[in-house]
C-alpha cells in the first residue's frame, strides 16, 4: 500500500501550485506507482534531474526547493508521459550503457544491462589475443541501433575499428551522433543494410562480429511490458513465429564475414540459446561457449570460424 499517494491519479497534476520539490516528487512517485511502475521513486527523481539539470544527490538534498511555474509544468508533462508507460530513456533522451551515456530515440532499442554480457565476452576473447588491449581489431555490429555495442567495445580497445549496420536510417543517425559524442567517430562507420537479403560482400572480414538480433516470438508480444510492446521499435524486436527468423538469416552469412580465428557473439533469450547454437553449428561454425548474464541465464552465444573458407 502507498498511503501517501494523491487521489485523482491520471487526471493531471496531483499537487498544489507552488509546492516544494519534495512535495511534487512525492505526488509524482505516487502516480507512477499506481501506473504499475516498480521504480516509481527513482523515475520521478530522474525526471526532476532532467528538468532541473541537477544530479540525484542534489535533488534528494533539497526537497524544500521551490519550482518555478515553468519547471513545474515541464516536470508535470514528463511525469504524464512516464505514467503512460513511455520508457524513461525516451523521455530523457539518454541511457547509460557500459558506463557511457548514449542518446536514444523511439527509433532505437533502449540499451539493457544484460547486453553488457556480450561486451564482457568479446573483451575477454580480445584480451587474450596477441597485443591484448592494444591489438588491431576489425569489428562488425549487426543491427547496431544506438551503436551501444560497437561503441562500448571501441571505448575499451583503442586500436579497434568498427562498422555498424542497420536497416533503419533513423537509427543509424542516432548511432553516428553517439560516436561523435563519445569521440569515437574516427574509428566507427555506419551503413544501411538488410541482412534478410544478404550483407554486402564488399564489407570484408572481421575479427569480431557483435549482434543483438530481434528474438521476440510473435505470440510473446502480449506478455511484454507496455514500455516495450507499445513504444520500442517492433522492427528491432520481432523475431517471427518462433523468434529465430533473424538467426536463420544470419547463420549462413557469418562464416564468410569472419576472419580466420575470429569470433562472433549473438545475444538471445535463455529459452532460445540451444536452438541458436544449433543453427550456427549447422552452418559450420564452432559454438565456443554460451555465456550467462548476471542472473545466471544463458544470454550470449559465442561462435568461431576456425578455418578460412
Amino acid at each position: 500500500a502507498q498511503p501517501d499517494m494523491a487521489a485523482g491519479v491520471g487526471n493531471g497534476s496531483s499537487h498544489a501550485p507552488g509546492d516544494s520539490l519534495g512535495a511534487v516528487l512525492k505526488a509524482a512517485s505516487g502516480r507512477l506507482a499506481l501506473a504499475g511502475i516498480d521504480s516509481a521513486h527513482l523515475d520521478a527523481r530522474l525526471l526532476a534531474c532532467s528538468v532541473l539539470g541537477w544530479d540525484q544527490a542534489r535533488i534528494m538534498a533539497h526537497p524544500e526547493h521551490p519550482l518555478t511555474p515553468a519547471q513545474d509544468q515541464n516536470l508535470e508533462a514528463l511525469v504524464a508521459r512516464r505514467e503512460n508507460r513511455e520508457p524513461l530513456a525516451y523521455i530523457t533522451g539518454q541511457r547509460e550503457f557500459w558506463g557511457l551515456d548514449f542518446a536514444v530515440t523511439a527509433d532505437t532499442l533502449v540499451p539493457r544491462p544484460e547486453s553488457e554480457t556480450l561486451i564482457e565476452a568479446a573483451l575477454a576473447v580480445t584480451g587474450g589475443q596477441e597485443g591484448g588491449r592494444d591489438a588491431d581489431l576489425s569489428v562488425l555490429d549487426l543491427g547496431t541501433g544506438s551503436g551501444c555495442l560497437l561503441l562500448a567495445l571501441l571505448s575499451e580497445r583503442p586500436n579497434a575499428r568498427g562498422f555498424g549496420v542497420d536497416l533503419s536510417a533513423a537509427a543509424l543517425k542516432v548511432a553516428s551522433g553517439n560516436a561523435v559524442a563519445l569521440g569515437l567517430e574516427d574509428r566507427a562507420e555506419f551503413g544501411q543494410s538488410d541482412w534478410d537479403h544478404g550483407l554486402d560482400g564488399t564489407l570484408g572480414r572481421f575479427d569480431l562480429i557483435l549482434a543483438n538480433p530481434p528474438y521476440v516470438a510473435d505470440d510473446e508480444f502480449t506478455a511484454l511490458e507496455p514500455e516495450i510492446s507499445r513504444f520500442e521499435p517492433r522492427l528491432a524486436l520481432s523475431g517471427g513465429p518462433d523468434g529465430l527468423t533473424s538467426y536463420r538469416s544470419l547463420a549462413p552469412q557469418i562464416g564468410p564475414l569472419l576472419a580466420p580465428g575470429g569470433g562472433a557473439f549473438f545475444e538471445t533469450s535463455a529459452a532460445q540459446a540451444g536452438a541458436v547454437s544449433a543453427l550456427f553449428d549447422d552452418h559450420g561454425l564452432a559454438v565456443v561457449c554460451v555465456h550467462e548474464d548476471l542472473c545466471g541465464r544463458p544470454r550470449v552465444v559465442e561462435v568461431q570460424q576456425v578455418t578460412d573458407k
